[in-house]
């Protein structure tokens, strides 16, 4: 066995500043060209996690941040494992979360050189730099560590998004002389105590405020709670913004702002606050938050007034122009905007409806806004009955997800979605619940799919089984791409290639060391809790399969 004295490599030089950065788990597959860096992951006590697939690694990285708070760490080969990850990464760019991707390539000198080595791409660092927030191929282990410490500052300093760091091989497997950089802080936007003065003044003459709140918020929870509770406003968050604040909040509209009833409230406030999101078609179905004409053009006549906040100064005019314009911290801009609306004099208080009474007259509109009763939903409701309020849950992009749980599921922490809104990726549910499982193994963690999204990553089913993690899996199985064949149906297109064959999910989930069970549509308001409580308590994963009828 090597000693740290005879391999003291640039493999040592990044997972030495892995761990001084915190990180306790690594997602990827071992390769013939990685292995440096995988030689050294003990020693540092580094978990490595094994997917069947790089993607499922990216995705297992992402549900780990999201649950553990902790940037998601990928190791891949070069080549293929490199380029199989590039759909979680580029998924993690849309969504703005943190992930860090290490690989190998070609030895120095070697590049574009196409001479046939083992996977040998033309241009993996410069391809990737595209598609993220950026990519380099570093030059010596120095380097490479200097590049992993400023990704971690990045990532807590500016929007959050992918890097990928490329080490040569032989600077991967060449001496490293040097030392393991200190982690430092990013340098954040400073904040402009003008704009925090301009934005307390409007809020102080608010009569009709309310708050949308996104991804950009999620570690802001004590701050929104405090503003919306001050200005008596209702908040509606976006999908990533879910739980920010408990939806059993009695100020709380959830993760609904594509609700018509919520954004016809947008356009009637005076004030209208959005923290940390673009306000993204994804999110909003081809509606619009705010008082507008059409997407990006205000509506002059409606007087309202328009405070933006976040932290990357090119997301703070998208889809809706503001007035006021805080490019900082989401949870700093809040703390100095309390405090300056503190310290303004008091004005005089007009009789106005109170912000609990709009949520409850807004909710009594939800009956046609959204089917409460649909399949998704009645699922999401159930899988809370047996796993308790806490539960944390992964989803796909399936309509049981993005027209059920995203709605159904009453969150109170913003870890209990799972989710990709923007990106919209078939295949993330699976691998993304097992990181989220490893990140907090005592937290229920159950992921809810559709038959065509389950299809994209079941092989995970069976790195859970060898990780003992008892997650339910609960796959609705409408008969293939349900939601695709309706939109043929629309545009009158015989449905064709979207009616697929599907294996029998439970006994699939059994010979993968699983177990498995099967529940007629029927069935499930009785069945389907105690299927879930009784899955949470095996230490093997269990595929619950809902057969609809088709």
């Amino acid at each position: 066995m090597s000693t740290e004295n005879n391999v003291r490599n640039g493999g040592r030089a990044v997972v030495a500043t892995l761990a001084a950065h915190g990180v306790d788990t690594i997602f990827g597959i071992p390769g013939t060209h990685n292995l440096e860096f995988y030689r050294h992951l003990p020693e540092f006590g580094i978990r490595a996690v094994t997917p069947r697939h790089e993607q499922g690694a990216g995705y297992g990285a992402d549900g780990y941040f999201l649950v553990s708070g902790k940037p998601g760490v990928v190791i891949t080969t070069s080549g293929p494992g490199l380029t199989n990850v590039i759909t979680a990464a580029a998924t993690a760019y849309a969504e703005s979360r943190p992930m860090l991707i290490l690989s190998p390539g070609v030895p120095t000198g070697f590049e574009r050189a196409d001479v046939g080595m083992l996977h040998e791409t033309k241009d993996s660092s410069g391809a990737l730099n595209r598609l993220l927030v950026s990519s380099q191929r570093t030059r010596t282990a120095e380097g490479a560590t200097q590049a992993v410490a400023e990704a971690f500052a990045m990532f807590d300093s500016a929007r959050p998004g992918p890097v990928h760091i490329e080490v040569p091989l032989d600077v991967l497997e060449g001496a490293w002389n040097g030392s393991v950089p200190v982690p430092f802080a990013g340098h954040r936007p400073g904040l402009d105590d003008h704009v925090v003065a301009r934005a307390a003044e409007a809020i102080s003459a608010a009569k009709r405020p309310l708050v949308i709140a996104g991804g950009g918020a999620r570690r802001a929870h004590a701050e929104v709670v405090r503003l919306i509770e001050t200005l008596d406003a209702p908040l509606a968050t976006t999908a990533n913004g879910k739980g920010i604040v408990s939806e059993t909040h009695p100020l709380s509209l959830g993760s609904n702002v594509r609700f018509p009833s919520v954004q016809a409230e947008s356009a009637a406030a005076d004030v209208l606050i959005v923290l940390g999101s673009e306000l993204a078609d994804s999110d909003l179905w081809g509606g619009a938050i705010g008082a507008q004409t059409s997407i990006g053009v205000r509506d002059e006549s409606a007087q309202q007034t328009v405070i933006r906040c976040d932290i990357d100064p090119d997301q703070l005019n998208k889809n809706l122009p503001g007035d006021i314009l805080a490019c900082a911290d989401t949870g700093e801009f809040l703390t100095a905007l309390m405090s300056a609306l503190e310290s303004a004099p008091a004005t005089a208080a007009s009789a106005r409806e109170s912000g609990a009474d709009r949520v409850t007259r807004i909710r009594q509109s939800w009956a046609t806004d959204f089917d409460f009763d649909a399949i998704g939903a009645r699922v999401t409701r159930l899988v809370e009955d047996g796993a308790g309020s806490n539960v944390v849950i992964s989803g796909d992009s399936s309509q049981v997800t993005y027209d059920g749980t995203v709605h159904a599921l009453t969150a109170s922490t913003p870890d209990q979605l799972l989710y990709m809104p923007g990106f919209a990726t078939l295949g993330y549910g699976i691998p993304a619940a097992l990181g989220a499982k490893l990140a907090d193994p005592a937290r229920p963690v159950v992921c809810i799919l559709g038959d065509g999204a389950a299809m994209f990553s079941i092989q995970e089913l069976m790195t859970a089984a060898e990780l003992g993690l008892g997650i339910p899996f609960v796959i609705v199985d409408n008969g293939g791409y349900a939601e695709i064949e309706g939109q043929m149906v629309d545009r009158d297109i015989e449905p064709f290639a979207v009616r697929l064959a599907r294996p029998d999910f439970a006994k699939l989930g059994q010979s993968m060391g699983g177990a498995g069970v099967t529940i007629a549509e029927a069935d499930i308001d009785s069945a389907l809790p105690q299927a879930v409580a009784e899955a949470l308590d095996r230490t093997v994963p269990t595929a619950i399969h809902i057969t609809l009828g088709h």
